[in-house]
């Protein structure tokens, strides 16, 4: 299949591991020109492409930088990946979540996505663009130790698909891809999520992630790969499928049971 991206120009943020270096590396394979951002950088997304800057997009002052640099390299934007986001597990409960952990999860998750797309937003549609925010499965479970980012995700949601709305008919498409469990250092590092989640079962970190597909009721009983969610982008970005807007694609190993 012709997926049209050689000479395309995209902008991924949180790109350094996990989701995000699978879809720069997605996207430089299939020819786009890509520029990354993360907080900290690292050797395979240096290798993936040449164009990479250290941001935090919790700071509008950095998203700000950030943004006129990624508009000054490509010369425009084709395609806007939001994938930055996480938070640490709530283990001790929602009264212990402070204000600032909430506004935190929110500046991470959310408003990240909401500033670099205002910022893209004259580019894209001059270039009839498109936008793929990285949501997550947890936008529609009620998980209480993972209430911030699940909030945060939910609104990521809506986000989407009042943008889809409000663009479509400029030929700007905004979709969301909404992950459940990926192998991601949010679950195999044991400094990650999984950790607190381990600790407070009362398990061994390794055993913990191991029973993950069992415990969250994934009925292929196995972790989603980054380079499945990354297979989407590039799918959505190639303009193969001009009639789906608005939508969010969830990709979790059947964990979400209702209809």
């Amino acid at each position: 299949m012709e997926l049209e991206l050689k000479g395309k120009t995209a902008l991924v943020t949180g790109a350094s591991k996990g989701i995000g270096l699978a879809v720069v590396q997605a996207l430089a394979e299939e020819g786009a020109h890509v520029a990354a951002c993360a907080r900290t950088t690292s050797a395979p997304l240096a290798e993936a492409t040449s164009l990479t800057r250290q941001a935090d997009l919790t700071s509008p002052e950095q998203t700000a930088e950030m943004m006129d640099w990624a508009l000054a390299e490509l010369g425009g934007i084709d395609l806007l990946v939001n994938n930055v986001g996480g938070s640490p597990a709530r283990t001790e409960g929602f009264a212990e979540i402070s204000d600032d952990d909430w506004q935190h999860a929110f500046e991470l998750n959310f408003f990240s996505a909401v500033r670099t797309t205002r910022a893209a937003l004259p580019s894209l549609l001059e270039r009839r663009g498109s936008i793929v925010n990285i949501g997550s499965v947890n936008a529609k479970l009620a998980l209480p130790r993972l209430i911030d980012y699940s909030a945060a995700k939910a609104a990521l949601v809506n986000f989407g698909k009042s943008l889809a709305e409000e663009l479509g008919e400029a030929g700007v498409r905004v979709n969301t891809i909404s992950p459940g469990p990926t192998r991601t250092a949010v679950w195999t590092s044991t400094d990650g999520m999984a950790s607190g989640l381990s600790r407070s079962a009362g398990m061994d970190h390794e055993e913990f992630v191991a029973q993950v597909p069992a415990m969250t009721g994934l009925n292929t009983g196995r972790f989603t790969e980054p380079e499945e969610v990354a297979v989407l982008v590039v799918l959505l970005a190639s303009g193969r499928v001009p009639n789906m807007n608005g939508s969010d694609l969830v990709l979790d190993g059947g964990m979400l049971k209702q209809l």
